[in-house]
């Protein structure tokens, strides 16, 4: 064992952010020689905690965890999500999803929607959605797993996620994580201890008196950023220029019938409106511009546009879209909420804090904690962070509404330069490029494109290699087959019940 291994890793904080560390540390370095993970959390403070909607990449964050999917589905009171659909965004009366996997299939060498764009050309209008086979299903409410041994179905390479009831995910971790050596302390921290010299955290003082030393700490303490932020003064860079929607109001309403393995985004006169549908009940909040509409105002447009009857009084959020400066500074990385917040119009809250994890865990330190490492990993973090936000500010960019002065702010807002290129790229020519593996990829991009309005130049002259006759024929084959798979797919609640991952909560509402 090497002399400067760290030896004491403290997690400030639990929530979602806190146990999604400490479960992926402890289950992928809890057995090397001598390190012990300590979480500290007060149950006086609380946690954001409201229903969550996820993107694909949690999948493979619970199976590297070793989760048995069904149970963890039952336990959260979760749904499936094979994607979000986005109402009133381009115009009011509109709608499209963008979809987890694909559209069509690629043909000739190059990728479908040049086939599409060509398709219209010609004269065939059929919508984009009707391509895909998450969409298809979706709207139907049906859902079933990916089917890799049917390599000629589009069921091979259907993408999903999930939603569910964020604190019961980070109580179904923390027995995990426990199980798995993970001591956690009750407390308030009252105090920070750092070094003279280096100025790096030594232990965190909690009300009771205790002292937690330690040699990495992770800051999962939520927006107030306590070690990251109140501590080490690492720095916010604000984004509301780009992103003016600084408020929100989350309450859960009870169920209503239409259980689609969709997360739905509506847009409103000052914001958004989410909409998540759980086994045992339906979360949904008003994501909205202070500047443009009083709190008053949205909570009662947020009350006014439910499924059912409210479960709570609407609950109030404020933050400010922007990420820290540097999210690891000295001993200290921050996680979640104590990074940046970027609104969760396309679910990438709980997957920031999955790759921040991811990269702690390949740039995991010695107590020398060499500069280089953070540097890179907070060029990277920084990066991501960059890609996500160029991605949601599409949708407020891309759109043609003028029935608002927030929307007005926001049609006409500067892109930043990064989409402004994206953009002119898909205006020339119907090109899209995925850059250093961004996050979101190419179908993302054109789904959003094209759902809001953005229209294309041209298609790649390969495409012609098909005949027209051939191409509308193809097209209306590949609209064909999308349509007969979704209806062999059982609905949401049959698949539920098949596989024993209803929750309680939910068979006693169907009862």
């Amino acid at each position: 064992m090497r002399d400067d291994a760290i030896r004491k890793v403290v997690i400030v904080g639990g929530g979602t952010a806190g146990w999604m560390a400490a479960a992926a540390l402890s289950r992928t370095m809890g057995a090397v020689p001598g390190l012990t993970i300590e979480l500290v959390e007060s149950e006086e403070i609380g946690t954001v905690g409201v229903g969550e909607a996820t993107i694909p990449q949690i999948v493979l964050f619970n199976n590297l965890l070793g989760i048995d999917e069904d149970d963890f589905v039952r336990a959260t009171n979760a749904t499936y999500k094979l994607g979000i659909e986005f109402r009133d965004w381009t115009r009011i009366g509109h709608r499209y999803v963008h979809p987890f996997g694909f559209y069509g299939i690629d043909m000739m060498g190059v990728e479908f929607h040049h086939h599409w764009l060509k398709g219209l050309a010609l004269g065939d209008d059929h919508p984009l959605d009707l391509y895909s086979l998450s969409v298809v299903a979706g709207l139907e409410g049906r859902f079933d797993r990916p089917r890799p041994d049917q390599p000629n179905s589009p069921l091979s390479r259907l993408g999903y996620a999930f939603q569910f009831d964020a604190s019961l995910y980070a109580r179904y971790l923390r027995s995990l994580s426990e199980s798995q050596g993970v001591v956690r302390t009750e407390g308030r921290i009252v105090d920070v201890a750092r070094n003279h010299e280096s100025g790096f955290i030594e232990a965190v003082v909690l009300e009771s008196g205790a002292r937690i030393e330690g040699d990495l700490f992770i800051d999962c303490s939520g927006f107030r950023g306590l070690l990251i932020e109140q501590v080490l003064k690492a720095g916010f860079e604000d984004w509301s220029a780009w992103l003016p929607c600084d408020r929100a109001y989350a309450v859960p309403c009870e169920s209503s019938a239409d259980m689609q393995p969709l997360t739905r985004s509506t847009a409103r006169p000052a914001g958004w409106q989410w909409r998540i549908p759980l086994q045992h009940r339906t979360g949904n909040g008003y994501v909205y511009s202070s500047a443009h509409i009083s709190d008053d105002e949205a909570a009662a447009t947020l009350l006014a546009n439910l499924d059912g009857a409210p479960l709570a009084d609407p609950r109030p959020l404020r933050f400010l879209a922007g990420h820290r400066k540097k999210a690891w500074v000295k001993n200290v990385v921050a996680l979640g909420l104590a990074g940046g917040f970027l609104e969760p119009l396309e679910s990438t809250s709980i997957h920031l804090v999955q790759t921040g994890i991811a990269r702690l865990m390949t740039l995991f330190p010695t107590r020398n904690f060499d500069q280089f490492e953070i540097d890179r990993y907070n060029a990277l973090t920084e990066r991501e962070y960059i890609d996500i936000r160029d991605f949601l500010v599409l949708h407020y960019k891309a759109t043609e509404r003028d029935d608002s002065p927030f929307w007005d702010y926001c049609r006409t807002l500067e892109p930043p330069e990064g989409l402004a290129y994206k953009l002119e790229m898909f205006r020339r020519n119907g090109r899209v490029f995925r850059e250093h593996e961004e996050l979101f990829t190419e179908t993302s991009w054109l789904s959003v494109m094209v759902g809001q309005g953005i229209r294309a130049g041209g298609y790649h002259p390969t495409a012609d290699t098909l005949s027209d006759a051939e191409t509308l024929k193809r097209l209306a084959h590949i609209r064909e087959v999308v349509a007969n798979t979704a209806q062999l797919m059982p609905v949401q609640a049959e698949f539920l019940r098949a596989h024993g991952s209803a929750s309680n909560l939910s068979l006693k509402r169907a009862c």
